[in-house]
């Protein structure tokens, strides 16, 4: 029985993290028409999956052990962490790298370039972050009422 374990906590936190990037998956086909395989392990986009991911878990930890226990506001504290990371730095990093780029590109326009490019999809706008997390937090309830049910 894994319902109320840790294990609980573990899968449905992956699930979301999995099921957000499927997402992605399906938003790219959708929207560039054509297929690309490395979108599944990319960061960036929408939905977050690092928001999903921890909020799946935070949400867990509080239906386990209730949202006024340790556990959770150690949880909820790493989420927060983790979101803001999502948005602010490691999308301050990507635009920082389109810029850098940019640079490389202009100064080698008639020189073969030897550098490679950076990647620049690395952070989530606010409302990627917060779609991730949305969709975590309602897996987590989903997965957590499929197991109590059987």
């Amino acid at each position: 029985m894994i319902a109320n374990t840790g294990l609980e906590v573990i899968f449905s936190a992956l699930i979301a993290a999995l099921v957000a990037q499927m997402l992605k998956f399906i938003f790219y086909i959708t929207n560039k028409k054509n297929i690309n395989f490395k979108i599944l392990t990319e960061t960036g986009g929408m939905p977050s999956s690092h928001s999903a991911f921890v909020l799946a878990l935070t949400t867990s930890v509080g239906i386990i052990n209730g949202y006024r226990s340790i556990e959770f506001a150690i949880a909820l504290g790493f989420s927060l962490v983790v979101m803001y990371d999502a948005a602010g730095l490691r999308r301050s990093a990507g635009k920082m790298a389109a810029v850098l780029n940019k640079i490389v590109d202009d100064i080698y326009t008639h020189q073969t370039r030897t550098s490679e490019r950076l990647i620049e999809l690395l952070g989530h706008t606010p409302l990627e972050v917060i779609m991730g997390g949305l969709l975590g937090i309602v897996l987590a309830l989903a997965y957590h009422l499929v197991l109590i049910k059987y």
